[in-house]
């Protein structure tokens, strides 16, 4: 499992290679929501997958180029992501294929 860091700010998107992956990741807040982008090499893998506690972002795409997973957690509770504890309070994980 390995940490992703992410600011406390409503939007941004980066670059990060993850299981040897060149992944495009991201982040922003819509109302209440936080939704998550995810591309690798060039491939969209999921568009606006709302973030949840402890809920896999790409328990479902299995079929697409991606291994591994991505996985919000609330370090302080149970509640949902939100931009101004991101990276602090709400973190993101990569999971590898091992972890899953």
């Amino acid at each position: 499992m390995i940490r992703i860091p992410l600011d406390p700010v409503p939007s941004q998107t980066f670059a990060i290679t993850l299981g040897g992956q060149a992944c495009e990741i991201a982040v922003r807040q819509n109302g209440a929501n936080i939704f998550v982008d995810l591309t690798v090499n060039g491939v969209p893998i999921f568009l606006t997958r709302v973030a949840r506690n402890k809920q896999r972002l790409a328990i479902d795409v299995q079929y697409r180029p991606f291994v591994g997973d991505l996985l919000f957690v609330d370090t302080q509770g149970d509640t949902q992501p939100e931009y101004t504890g991101l990276g602090s309070r709400y973190v993101l994980y990569y999971l590898e294929a091992a972890d899953l």
